[in-house]
């Protein structure tokens, strides 16, 4: 609390993709992505630097520095001291602090989950290096058995087989994050935040409660409100269950179409390829709830205790990145500058 008896708030904060090294060194080029340009497995030394310029011009002081399941980036910091000096330097030189880097994978696949872990280990170690302690990743999912060839989501309570399934889901990933948890701590890493989101074993309440508590306290959430409102669920209300298991946020908004989910649902398969044709889809904070909801939010979070970084993140389809993150900064600053309760 402050002096005052004032909750401390949120500071703004913003997701940057790390540079990735595909060739051993940084990339300065990216090819062309057929996707979501959110998507793409390359992003280049200069869009990292303009993108710590945009972070400079919209206020934001903490960058969560996100590799999008791509290990070349880390793999050369851990290689190169020099690049890391470079890397520090970029942050410091315009008053920035790293605050949590982002190895989200997907660490049980039963083919690339191998190399998801590595990703993840090798974050510990380039955290210990850069002096961070706070890693933001995604749980993961197993197969079906040993000749999957992809991950095997199991989101309801039937048939028999499915629930035997999810069962050894969870031993295999408390298994996992039980070891990763340890060596995290070895590295200093104090924080594990699992992103809350579908296709993974933690993506609610009860599900990281559950990991939680086989794991121990350095696991906490990474609360996205764009996952949780498709869903149907109230990301305040999952601010005030977790309390102090929230590690770590990121604010992205969602936009639910009622024509579309009238008859699609929302476990809606269609593409993202296509928004138009889609029941839900990511927009920028403010385009699908309201400043009164965000306000709340950011109240319940300071209830909470949670005085770290809020990244604005920019999967809007309908927006550049640039033009995204400038209306989502405009849109949070107020709210993150008054008081608590007012």
């Amino acid at each position: 609390m402050t002096s005052a008896g004032v909750a401390p708030r949120p500071a703004m904060g913003l997701i940057v993709r790390m540079f990735t090294a595909t060739s051993g060194r940084p990339d300065e080029t990216r090819p062309q992505h057929a996707g979501p340009a959110w998507m793409s497995p390359i992003a280049t030394r200069a869009e990292f630097e303009e993108r710590l310029d945009i972070a400079t011009e919209i206020g934001a002081t903490g960058i969560e520095v996100t590799q999008a399941g791509q290990p070349s980036g880390v793999r050369h910091l851990l290689e190169d001291e020099r690049s890391r000096t470079m890397f520090t330097d970029a942050f410091a030189g315009r008053g920035l602090e790293i605050a949590a880097l982002n190895c989200a994978g997907m660490p049980l696949h039963p083919v690339r989950g191998p190399e998801h872990r590595q990703l993840i280990e090798d974050t510990f170690k380039l955290a210990e290096l850069l002096g961070v302690d706070k890693i933001v990743t995604m749980s993961g999912t197993t197969g079906d058995g040993g000749a999957a060839t992809t991950v095997n989501w199991v989101f309801y309570p039937w048939p028999d087989d499915s629930v035997a399934l999810l069962e050894r889901q969870w031993e295999a990933g408390i298994a996992l994050w039980t070891d990763l948890a340890a060596l995290a701590e070895r590295h200093g890493v104090r924080r594990i935040a699992f992103e809350l989101h579908p296709i993974h074993l933690v993506y609610n309440v009860p599900t990281l409660l559950r990991m939680r508590e086989a794991v121990g306290p350095v696991v906490g959430a990474n609360v996205d409100p764009s996952h949780l409102f498709w869903q149907q669920m109230d990301p305040v209300r999952v601010v005030e269950a977790l309390g102090e298991a929230v590690h770590h946020v990121q604010l992205k908004d969602t936009e639910t179409v009622p024509d579309e989910v009238a008859v699609a649902g929302v476990l809606d398969q269609r593409s993202f390829a296509d928004p138009s044709a889609r029941a839900w889809r990511y927009r920028t904070i403010g385009r699908g709830h309201d400043a009164a909801f965000w306000s709340a939010l950011v109240d319940a979070l300071a209830a909470a205790g949670y005085d770290g970084y809020v990244s604005i993140e920019n999967e809007d389809p309908y927006q550049t990145y640039e033009e995204g993150v400038r209306e989502a900064a405009g849109f949070l600053a107020p709210l993150l500058a008054s008081t608590a309760g007012a």
